[in-house]
């Protein structure tokens, strides 16, 4: 080989081996450069991306608003606080046409894909550029899902990306069926309702098994604009948007050309309620509060989607709101009354109604139930029970006199004496001086006991002004106390809260079935009953006697008439009423017989107007005249005082 080409092919070789050594180094800068670049890709779109749930159940409530929906005793709905989320359906619950509707229309080839649909983004992007705008978009019902789950409503291509990512794995986490389902529950349609059921519900009152084609391809429409589309505001647009939907169905082989037709020739239609038919949420405010308050005693902590079942009947809770405020603004001004409050309990102590105070919107303060006042009289049949107890009788005379108890001296309303009086004319009096002889008797602690074994859960102190009622009680519990003198002496407590549920029909918390229990002797409440009976009939109760059955009853007047009560039963329901002013300042001269008498007098007729007449456990008072009321005190006497001598006898 020549000097030159020994020399010639060693050149060659070196640049060989620059050109090897330039590749490698292109080849680690592209490498580092493409990992840079892809780090920061990955950290730019993937660096803030939440997690999925791991499982189906925390997918159910992964970010759902805290929401409040309150039922009546029969299971209709009465009010929700927050969104409105249906309870779940299944999609093997639902007619076949509502889920085509929204394959249909939002991601034809839902069963085909793996959470993110190449093709249908694709064909969206030709569209677009076609069309110069938006008018298709390649979201999947997977991408939709995971998009109102986990990601926020921002659009960017970064959340698109993470879209994709969290699609994709969200399909290898659950399976076509799950994910479609779970979309129909968790979408959003407008109105604060969340899922088909609610949507349901919402536009058309009734369930999502029972939607009409019309009807599936309208709520089918609401999901790409819930606000613009809202068929309560925009029919026209609504309607025709579901038209869209019909025809997609048809181009998917879901419904047939006939079908198509008539449903667009009967579209739907939603179901509006007048105004005078709405519930109104004033009138179950304070309610909705006692309830919610109840829940989170049962339970500690609310979950975020919370359903309360109480007992209250919708139709009597609204004549109670409607008796108290009309009385009230037609007579309360005058009166110098300011506020009123009303309960109504069934004889399995279930509340009814509760009418916590005139306006919930100006002051959501619970009278009914927070507010503890002095019940005055109304207290007296709790001393007069506890007296029947120790022995006594209707007839037994006492002395209504000025009477001086260890420097207490209690005076009668009026100022006026009697004389000699039996219990009964006594209670259905309300004489002050008897009340009080009858409570040194038997003793406040007596008094204590008896009205605690009735239904007073207020501690009261045993002092010898509790006779009359100088104590502060709630009306929901004095209210509770005259039902079990109306149940012959068998205590039920009063329930408000039946169920806590969630939006998947899980029971949380249910109110334990207690039955009835026994505190008081039969006998001596069926003659207490039958003495309060006298006091509507002949008593200061007078205004509350309804015409066409009997009821018992008692009024109350606090001090300086602050507090003015009426209370009374009949077989069928027991309602107390309290007025007065929440500042505590006198009324004026409100009486228990007066107002209160009235408004429970309304409330009872209109809620007894359609029940049949039914009579109480204890018999009517016989009506017997002064004469013989104070012959059966004299011959009370001589029995007394026999007694005595016989004790006498060593």
């Amino acid at each position: 080989m020549t000097p030159f080409r020994a020399d010639l092919l060693a050149e060659k070789r070196r640049r060989r081996e620059r050109i090897a050594w330039f590749a490698t180094i292109a080849l680690a800068v592209t490498v580092v450069l493409g990992g840079i670049v892809g780090g920061t890709f990955w950290r730019w779109a993937f660096s803030d991306m939440p997690e999925l749930p791991e499982n189906l159940a925390e997918l159910w409530d992964v970010r759902r608003e805290h929401s409040v929906t309150l039922l009546d005793r029969h299971g209709a709905l009465i009010d929700v606080r927050g969104p409105l989320y249906g309870a779940p359906v299944r999609l093997d619950e639902l007619p076949p046409h509502i889920a085509q509707a929204f394959i249909a229309i939002e991601d034809r080839r839902f069963y085909e894909h793996s959470g993110v649909d190449v093709q249908g983004a694709a064909r969206a992007v030709m569209a677009n550029l076609r069309a110069g705008a938006t008018v298709q978009g390649g979201s999947t019902i997977t991408m939709q899902l995971v998009k109102n789950l986990v990601l926020t409503p921002q659009r960017s291509m970064r959340r698109k990306i993470q879209e994709m990512r969290l699609a994709l794995q969200l399909e290898r986490l659950l399976s076509k069926d799950e994910i479609l389902q779970l979309y129909l529950n968790r979408i959003y349609f407008g109105a604060s309702a969340y899922g088909v059921e609610a949507a349901a519900l919402r536009y058309f009152q009734k369930s999502a098994a029972e939607l009409t084609l019309a009807e599936a391809a309208m709520l089918a429409a609401l999901p790409k604009a819930p606000s613009r589309l809202d068929p309560t505001s925009n029919l026209i647009a609504a309607q025709a948007r579901a038209q869209i939907v019909l025809y997609a169905m048809e181009e998917a082989g879901f419904i047939s050309t006939e079908q198509r037709d008539e449903a667009i020739a009967d579209p739907a239609i939603p179901v509006t309620l007048e105004p005078e038919e709405r519930r109104d949420p004033v009138i179950y405010g304070h309610v909705f509060d006692l309830a919610v308050q109840e829940a989170r005693e049962a339970i500690c902590e609310l979950p975020s989607d919370v359903i309360l079942q109480v007992s209250i009947d919708p139709e009597l809770q609204e004549i109670a709101y409607q008796t108290v405020t009309a009385r009230m603004d037609a007579e309360g001004e005058a009166e110098n009354a300011g506020e009123a409050a009303l309960v109504a309990l069934a004889p399995d102590g279930g509340v009814r109604a509760m009418v916590g105070g005139r306006n919930y919107l100006e002051s959501q303060f619970n009278r009914a139930a927070q507010a503890h006042r002095q019940p005055g009289s109304a207290f007296k049949p709790i001393v007069f029970l506890a007296a029947l107890e120790s022995g006594a009788s209707p007839y037994t005379p006492y002395q209504d006199e000025p009477v001086d108890l260890e420097g207490w001296q209690p005076r009668n309303f009026g100022g006026n004496y009697r004389g000699r009086v039996s219990m009964q004319e006594a209670l259905r009096r309300s004489i002050n001086t008897v009340a009080a002889q009858i409570g040194a008797d038997v003793g406040p602690e007596a008094l204590v006991d008896m009205a605690g074994r009735l239904g007073i859960e207020t501690e009261l102190p045993p002092l010898p002004a509790l006779a009359l009622g100088a104590v502060e009680v709630t009306l929901l519990e004095l209210t509770s106390a005259y039902a079990t003198i109306a149940n012959s002496g068998m205590r039920n407590r009063p329930v408000l809260l039946m169920r806590i549920t969630n939006s998947r029909s899980e029971i949380l918390w249910e109110n334990p079935d207690i039955e009835s229990e026994r505190t008081v002797e039969e006998g001596n409440v069926l003659t207490l009953s039958t003495m309060l009976q006298d006091v509507v009939q002949n008593g200061t109760g007078a205004n509350a006697r309804l015409p066409d059955r009997p009821a018992g009853g008692k009024t109350g007047t606090s001090q300086s008439f602050r507090d003015a009560w009426f209370m009374g039963y009949t077989a069928d329901y027991v309602a107390g009423v309290w007025v007065g002013n929440d500042d505590d300042t006198p009324t004026r001269n409100v009486t228990g017989g007066g107002l209160p008498a009235r408004i429970w007098r309304d409330f009872m007729l209109a809620a007894h107007e359609d029940l049949p007449i039914r009579l109480l456990s204890a018999p009517a008072p016989r009506e017997r005249s002064e004469h013989e009321e104070r012959l059966a005190a004299f011959y009370s006497d001589l029995r007394n005082a026999f007694d005595a001598e016989v004790d006498a006898i060593p």
